[in-house]
């Protein structure tokens, strides 16, 4: 198995942790994408969305994160990330959907480098951008936590794809210099995570691409 992947790809980390949580061993594939790597013909050949991340397993090749997770779950059901029952199920998605829908989206780098480079907005008004829909979209997600009983993960005592999806973002936002502790229950979830060996193997800061500290 390979993932296609780039450190600080909030898309990848999601991917990253379920690989984790569920113990699957994988090849990593480094696209720098500020280099412009996932433009090239071979990499768009593989995945014509042109980002990250890509997963290939044997003769199956997927490029979108929500559906390598689905197929993960699929594939390597233990533990099971999007729970059977079908209301917890749907509340899940319903988390997960406003981050994977209505903030990254309008904030990934594609959309960062349009703002910029066509639109040419400064500096701080891509950040002002950026924080506005981050906000937006934690004030839904802190409301939907606010209806689930406190817990160490967002449904419970068990990690799922509103984890992998929320901790993600919850990184990139803190590295915008957004205000996480503004939303308790977010920030504690994602402290609890953060302090998992899954959720600290699949760390920006530990994969093979990221940069050097000094």
């Amino acid at each position: 198995m390979q993932l296609f992947s780039f450190f600080s790809s909030s898309t990848a980390f999601r991917v990253r942790i379920a690989l984790a949580l569920k113990g699957v061993s994988y090849e990593y594939r480094a696209v720098n994408l500020r280099a412009g790597e996932q433009h090239q013909q071979a990499f768009l050949d593989r995945n014509p969305s042109g980002g990250v991340p890509v997963l290939v397993d044997g003769d199956v090749s997927l490029g979108q994160s929500l559906a390598i997770l689905d197929y993960l779950d699929s594939r390597y059901p233990e533990p099971r990330l999007t729970p059977a029952d079908p209301i917890l199920r749907a509340r899940v998605l319903e988390l997960v959907n406003v981050i994977a829908c209505d903030i990254h989206p309008v904030n990934n780098l594609r959309v960062q480098l349009y703002l910029k480079n066509i639109l040419g907005v400064t500096e701080e008004q891509k950040n002002i951008w950026y924080r506005h829909w981050v906000e937006q979209g934690f004030d839904i997600v802190e409301c939907l936590l606010a209806r689930q009983d406190d817990a160490p993960y967002c449904f419970g005592n068990q990690p799922t794809l509103a984890d992998c999806c929320l901790v993600p973002q919850v990184w990139s936002a803190a590295r915008a210099g957004c205000d996480i502790a503004a939303y308790p229950r977010i920030d504690r979830i994602y402290r609890h995570c953060m302090a998992q060996p899954a959720f600290i193997q699949a760390a920006p800061e530990q994969q093979a691409d990221a940069p050097q500290q000094t």
